[in-house]
């Protein structure tokens, strides 16, 4: 569990586009508070894909269908954005309003709420790894849960750290500019790829 959470935070996703994006524009302090407000996110998922939110999904199947297939088009939105002639790669600095605390920690807890790789990870992946025969499935879920969301705020809050740093050394070497983008461009494709080929057998009755 532990490896396919790291595996899925390292994949760029709307997540570490908007906490990458808010360090190098408006500093570390910003990127801590915008962290704080994904890792709040991650608790309400948790807290709802263990208390019966999975069970929704059964009953009125065509909302978890139609969630993959919207997380398919915007993760695919996000590749063409940053693979495109003048796109906008990962770590390059842009252009942003500086935000009070508040808002960072609001647009963090709605940014991740919306982002269809946390669905996933709660209502596909981690069901995976829970087996009835080892205890509670709803103990299991929340420790799973769990350690899901230290792995990813231990490498989120190390990108968060580093992004400034990382910004810098990319923007001194154009060509490493253009092979990250590139680079973050195909794994996004990639995931929505992935997540394309199971919208289908979702819809399977």
């Amino acid at each position: 569990m532990a490896l396919a959470a790291l595996v899925m935070v390292l994949t760029p996703g709307p997540n570490m586009i908007y906490l990458v994006s808010r360090s190098i524009a408006q500093g570390r302090v910003a990127g801590i508070v915008s962290l704080a407000g994904t890792g709040v996110g991650f608790l309400v998922y948790m807290t709802m894909a263990n208390l019966g939110l999975g069970v929704v999904f059964v009953v009125v199947p065509w909302l978890y269908i139609g969630l993959k297939a919207a997380g398919v088009l915007y993760l695919a939105w996000l590749a063409f954005k940053t693979l495109r002639p003048g796109g906008a790669g990962l770590f390059e600095a842009r252009p942003l309003a500086h935000d009070s605390h508040g808002k960072l920690f609001r647009m963090g807890l709605l940014t991740n709420l919306l982002n269809p790789k946390t669905a996933v990870m709660y209502l596909a992946l981690i069901p995976q790894f829970i087996d009835p025969a080892h205890g509670s499935t709803t103990a299991q879920g929340f420790t799973l849960g769990a350690l899901q969301i230290t792995v990813s705020m231990i490498v989120n809050a190390s990108i968060v750290l580093a992004a400034a740093t990382i910004a810098g050394f990319l923007a001194i070497r154009p060509s490493w500019i253009k092979w990250q983008r590139r680079i973050t461009g195909s794994l996004l494709g990639a995931v929505a790829v992935l997540l394309a080929r199971e919208v289908p057998q979702a819809a399977r009755p």
